[in-house]
């Protein structure tokens, strides 16, 4: 059989297989395993899910419209949202409010023409609206993007933010491997930061890298990898500087900056340009930023980002339906104080969004 990525072939897993096939498995055991007392507690809950992907009816059909044109099965619990499933998971899995953001692949292009993207983008942020409308406190919004052109970007931020009121935008790390930092998307992030908007990353496979020869698929490698590229470029270019006011949500625990700040720092703090593009110092810098706990509540990964910031600048974060709803479980077996624990579960996302605490 002809395997399209050479890495899934590599481990003997079928090329139709990707990444959200791969991780519903393990959203669903994981799920299943959420804690009794969770469920029961359901009702007084506080938590807040600042990583929780949702999947409406336009984009829902182009997507399996996308894979079934490659012959690639549909993802079950990607077919079976509805909003009224989503308050039963949310119940269930001991979350009050969901941050609603589209999955990172393959975001709203389909290979389709720009006015088509558009389309999917107006109805994927009109759609998220709806729930917040329909189901008070307990979703909120980070509003899609299309990042195509810039024009086209800036209306909907205008109508994203003073029609929908969404609670920020979710981009993803890369566009078609120009990251975050590029010259071309200025203008977007200028207008981001006049409105002091939360901006929610989240990482893909960069085209540049999805089939290396590492005997695993891209998700488990490339996807935290991505997000250190996104952060890397957007503080040496300048980006982090230009734009103080925006507040950067990044996901997965930083994905590898944790681990690589040190380095980071070694090559490039002495640069005549440092004081420039990092006016805090280059970990001065990287503290600023807020990172989410998805699939990162490992007891090296906690240690490790905790290192790096304080717990004021962590969200919850689960990645749902990925991975499950219980994550906050592991979270209370990291030795966390109960102030750092109510921070990370709400107490930060609230001061990102206000509008949470009602």
């Amino acid at each position: 059989m002809q395997h399209a990525n050479p890495d899934i072939a590599a481990i003997g897993i079928p090329n139709s297989l990707t990444r959200r096939h791969l991780l519903a498995g393990a959203g669903a055991l994981a799920f299943g395993g959420v804690l009794p007392h969770l469920a029961r507690a359901q009702s007084a809950s506080k938590v807040i899910d600042t990583h929780y992907h949702f999947f409406p009816p336009e984009y829902q059909k182009a997507w399996f419209a996308s894979d079934d044109a490659r012959k690639v099965p549909h993802n079950p619990a990607q077919a079976a949202f509805s909003p009224a499933n989503t308050i039963e998971v949310l119940d269930k899995g001991g979350v009050r409010t969901a941050m609603l953001s589209l999955a990172s692949t393959p975001g709203v292009w389909f290979d389709a023409a720009p006015d088509v993207v558009a389309r999917i983008v107006r109805d994927t942020n009109e759609y998220g609206a709806t729930m917040i409308r329909d189901y008070p406190g307990r979703f909120g919004l980070f509003a899609t993007l299309s990042m195509i052109d810039t024009d086209t970007s800036l209306k909907e931020i205008e109508y994203a933010f003073d029609t929908l009121k969404a609670d920020g935008v979710g981009i993803q790390s890369n566009y078609g491997d120009k990251w975050l930092g590029h010259a071309s998307y200025r203008p977007i992030f200028d207008e981001l930061n006049r409105r002091k908007a939360v901006v929610y990353v989240h990482p893909l496979v960069a085209s540049c890298c999805g089939t290396l020869q590492t005997g695993t698929i891209g998700a488990v490698l490339e996807v935290p990898h991505d997000t250190t590229r996104a952060v890397t470029n957007l503080l040496l270019s300048g980006g982090l500087a230009r734009w103080r006011d925006i507040k950067w949500l990044f996901s997965h625990g930083g994905g590898t900056i944790p681990m690589m700040a040190g380095r980071i720092e070694a090559f490039h703090s002495r640069m005549p340009a440092a004081k420039e593009f990092a006016p805090e110092g280059i970990i001065g810098e990287l503290r600023r930023l807020y990172y989410d706990t998805a699939n990162a509540t490992s007891g090296p990964a906690m240690a490790a980002l905790r290192a790096l910031v304080p717990a004021s600048q962590i969200t919850y974060g689960t990645d749902y339906p990925y991975f499950g709803l219980g994550q906050a479980a592991e979270l209370r077996k990291l030795g966390l104080s109960e102030a750092e624990l109510a921070a990370i579960e709400s107490g930060n996302a609230i001061r990102l969004v206000p509008r949470l605490a009602a």
